[in-house]
């Protein structure tokens, strides 16, 4: 066997052992013939070219600007740099846009008002005008990093990303080589201190013409190539559900990869914005270059990066067909020598050793900085493309440029460009190449995740298509959730049909309450998926689904004791406030399902008894219009009598035909009032099945909570990551739901955050413990 056939062997093994295929590397040129051809590229990297004009235009100008305004170096540093933070302003809410619109008309609005905010900065009177104009412009172009950058994504085929990057970059970093000169020669023609204006209205006119063709690009399908690569197919998501960016950024943030990729990010953000505008500042201050000279400078050093990119590129996308964690590693690797060529650099006795000696650390970084994009853009969910590009960019351009500059604005008063480069640059730098080669530990397990969740998806919509009307009406699929490190729900499995009332049981720790809060959109997982009747709400804020029916009742004291009953029911329905006649009907409604609390509107809630309180809660999660009913702990430290009562509200809506899950500390109340029942230990699912296979299963409840050795058989009870056993009749009786495997998922309403697992050790009366009673063993792999 060839080395060659070895290393293709090898790669496919890997992409079998990742879940996802990664195709073979292909030409450029090839790659560049599918989705919408050459002109989407073409027109990306036109618009990208013009941003890095208009930054590099303000670096080698910076002086004349300077000496325009009358400003001292400080507050150049400041205006120059804190674009980053004018960038971030725009960033979310066009990444918000870029995962819910066309991408090119985007791109053409967002262009059109840079091209004219580029004009203003040229026009502007004086350094508050001009600083209002680097506002907009900021804002604007804060598009073409999360709707460019996905476009490009899902318009090109995985195996020439890196390839692509180093091209967008080739295309900036060309831009960059005539731009420094362009500008100076401009400023240098135009002549005086006011020369630097018609650089900035030159190049608005360009700009505009760019602006105006990305309106005509075309939207591919989201996550195509991720799709094609993984399942052979383009699966088409009919139904999106919402999707907020809090929940957005969690579940982004809990990819290691791309969460040490992004605090990389912030430190390459000071050597990639803030660093050129102090060499600038150092070059014409200590030895005394001019415009021309100091664009000639800047020229040189991007020559060499479009010598080094596509070299880089196509070494990125081999490496990432045989081990994506030695592409990673490779970026990173390539920030430490830069930022130990800085003191060197600084130390450099005239412009010309000066100039050469920084070469090779604007290389490294320009390419380290280009190719981290397809890193993000293979291990992000590819609805969350958008906001995951924006969640990288705030790093670079806010914590990264805009941190950058104000400490670097406030040493360059100080001591100098020297030391505010070498005092913050230099470790920045350094400690984002760690980073990254940090992040390369994860990026396997993350492409995993990618695979399954897009099987998971195929799976789903074969279902839907086959079998309509046998879609649940609540669905946890694969649900990983967890409290920082500290994971608590282990790919959960778990099915609701409407009208069924399901119980969750186990112990206390066991992740039952978690698992509504992920439900209620009160904890956002880390893996998996939420649906309600076949819609994914996984990423929606607990206000959408409570919108969207899916409504919690916290455990412990769920109602406000200083206020009345009215008072309480009015905040529960604080949502519909806007129509009061609605919210009048609501809490007359709930006050219909719970008549106990009903002949008294006056009360202070904190002067009813236990058992009243816990009506009340009940009734403000009935204000709403109810699709599932999520209650954690409805009988919490209720006497008897009082828990009885509260029971018989629960049988009152379980005749109306509400959906509900319930999580009990007492196994014979929940299984008074639930269809199925759903044992919940370590954070793993571990017995499924109808609640009336469990009278006189004493063995199986003792196995549950008590850690018997002896199993509903007889034989040994496994431990937690076995997988989990159903007590159901089996497949073909209509009450069983599917036997779940780990963890926890359920979610959304309105209200207080009920605790991690409120309620104490579930109790078995031995009146409500049942026979014992044949039982299937389901087989399939639990991690």
């Amino acid at each position: 066997m060839t080395s060659r056939t070895a290393r293709r062997a090898r790669r496919a093994e890997r992409a079998r052992e990742a879940g996802s295929a990664h195709p073979g590397v292909q030409s450029l040129s090839g790659g560049l013939r599918t989705g919408g051809g050459r002109s989407v590229f073409y027109v990306l990297l036109a618009l990208v070219a013009f941003d890095e004009l208009e930054s590099a235009t303000l670096a080698v100008l910076a002086p004349d600007i300077r000496d325009t305004f009358g400003v001292d170096d400080g507050v150049m540093v400041f205006v120059g740099s804190a674009a980053g933070a004018f960038i971030v302003l725009g960033m979310v809410p066009l990444g918000w846009l870029a995962d819910r619109m066309r991408r090119g008309r985007l791109l053409g609005w967002a262009g059109l008002g840079f091209a004219g905010m580029v004009a203003a900065s040229g026009a502007a009177g004086n350094v508050f005008l001009f600083f209002l104009a680097r506002f907009g412009a900021g804002v604007a172009r804060s598009s073409t990093i999360p709707a460019g950058s996905t476009l490009i994504a899902d318009t090109y085929p995985i195996s020439v990303r890196g390839r692509l990057a180093a091209a967008q970059g080739m295309g900036t970093r060309a831009a960059a080589v005539l731009s420094p000169l362009a500008a100076g020669s401009i400023a240098a023609w135009a002549g005086g201190d006011a020369g630097w204006r018609w650089a900035f209205l030159a190049l608005s006119v360009p700009a505009a013409i760019a602006a105006c063709a990305a309106f005509r690009l075309p939207e591919p399908p989201r996550g195509q190539h991720e799709m094609t690569a993984v399942l052979g197919e383009v699966v088409t998501d009919h139904r999106p559900g919402p999707v907020s960016t809090e929940a957005a950024f969690a579940r982004l943030l809990s990819i290691r990869t791309l969460r040490t990729s992004v605090l990389a990010f912030a430190a390459m953000g000071f050597g990639m914005f803030t660093g050129p505008l102090l060499m600038n500042l150092f070059a014409a201050d200590h030895y005394g270059a001019d415009a021309l000279e100091r664009g000639s400078y800047a020229t040189l050093g991007a020559v060499a990066s479009l010598a080094a990119l596509p070299l880089v590129g196509r070494r990125y996308d081999r490496l990432y067909q045989d081990d994506p964690a030695r592409a990673l590693r490779l970026v990173g690797a390539l920030l430490v020598p830069a930022a130990l060529l800085l003191p060197v650099q600084y130390a450099m006795p005239s412009l010309l050793w000066f100039t050469v000696a920084g070469i090779p650390g604007a290389v490294l970084v320009t390419v380290s900085f280009t190719m981290v994009t397809p890193v993000l853009q293979s291990v992000a969910p590819y609805r969350l493309r958008g906001l995951g590009a924006a969640l990288g960019g705030i790093y670079v351009f806010f914590v990264g440029a805009t941190g950058g500059a104000l400490l670097a604005a406030l040493l360059q008063s100080a001591f100098g460009p020297r030391v505010a480069v070498l005092a913050v640059a230099m470790p920045a730098t350094l400690a984002g190449g760690l980073l990254l080669m940090r992040g390369s530990a994860y990026i396997r397990e993350d492409l995993e995740r990618v695979g399954a969740e897009l099987r998971e998806e195929r799976a789903e919509r074969d279902r839907q298509t086959a079998a309509p009307g046998s879609v649940p009406l609540l669905q946890v699929s694969g649900v990983e959730f967890g409290y920082g490190p500290v994971r608590v729900l282990f790919d959960v499995e778990l099915e609701v049909r409407r009208g069924e009332v399901l119980a969750l049981l186990g112990t206390n720790g066991s992740g039952k309450s978690s698992l509504l809060r992920v439900v209620s959109g009160l904890g956002t997982p880390s893996g998996g998926v939420v649906r309600l009747a076949g819609t994914t709400i996984t990423y929606a804020s607990p206000e959408q689904r409570s919108r969207l029916g899916v409504v919690l009742m916290p455990g412990g004291k769920g109602v406000f004791g200083g206020l009345t009953v009215r008072q309480n029911l009015r905040a529960a329905a604080h949502l519909y406030r806007s129509d009061p006649a609605d919210r009048a009907r609501r809490i007359e409604r709930a006050l219909g399902h719970v008549p106990a609390i009903a002949g008294r509107p006056d009360a202070l809630a904190g002067s009813l008894s236990g058992g009243l309180q816990q009506q009340l809660a009940l009734a403000m999660a009935l204000v709403h219009d109810i699709e599932v009913l999520l209650l954690d702990e409805l009988t919490l430290g209720l006497s008897p009598a009082a828990a009885q009562e509260v029971l018989e509200v629960v049988r009152g809506l379980k005749a109306a035909g509400v959906t509900m899950v319930i999580v009990e500390q007492s196994v014979d109340r929940a299984l008074q009032v639930a269809d199925r029942a759903v044992f919940l230990e370590k954070g793993r699912v571990r017995f499924s099945g109808p609640a009336g296979s469990l009278r006189g299963r004493e063995d199986l409840l003792r196995s549950v909570f008590l850690g018997s050795a002896a199993g509903p058989f007889g034989d040994a009870v496994e431990s937690p990551i076995d997988a989990p056993e159903s007590f159901a009749a089996g497949p073909e009786s209509p009450a069983a739901g599917p036997a779940t495997d780990a963890g926890a998922v359920p979610g959304a309403a309105p209200g207080v955050t009920p605790p991690v697992d409120s309620g104490s050790t579930p109790s078995a009366d031995p009146d409500s413990t049942p026979p014992a009673g044949a039982g299937r063993r389901r087989e399939g792999g639990v991690r």
